[in-house]
């Protein structure tokens, strides 16, 4: 699904126009990645979790030349599904 598809289905199940879906859908977006990016965990019932995790710098390797490089450390941002997504995800139907 992407983004369109899903701005579909939003106004489909909530029985309201496309134009107001898509601007929830964007808000909703942009709502997470603004409280992501100031550090908050992100807790939404139903779907998961989504954390902020630390890399540490690591060796790697340019796989063109071989040449060892030095992989600086970051910030990734990770998700984790909630126990009722994953039920619904391997339920037998």
């Amino acid at each position: 699904m992407n983004k369109s598809q899903l701005v579909s289905a939003v106004a489909k199940k909530a029985g309201i126009k496309k134009v107001v879906a898509e601007k929830a859908v964007n808000a909703a977006i942009e709502a997470v990645a603004e409280a992501i990016a100031k550090g908050e965990r992100v807790a939404i019932p139903g779907l998961g979790v989504f954390n902020i995790r630390e890399r540490k710098a690591r060796k790697g390797r340019n796989p063109k030349t071989g040449k060892e490089i030095t992989i600086p450390a970051r910030k990734v941002v990770s998700f984790t599904a909630a126990k009722s997504l994953k039920e619904a995800l391997n339920s037998k139907k």
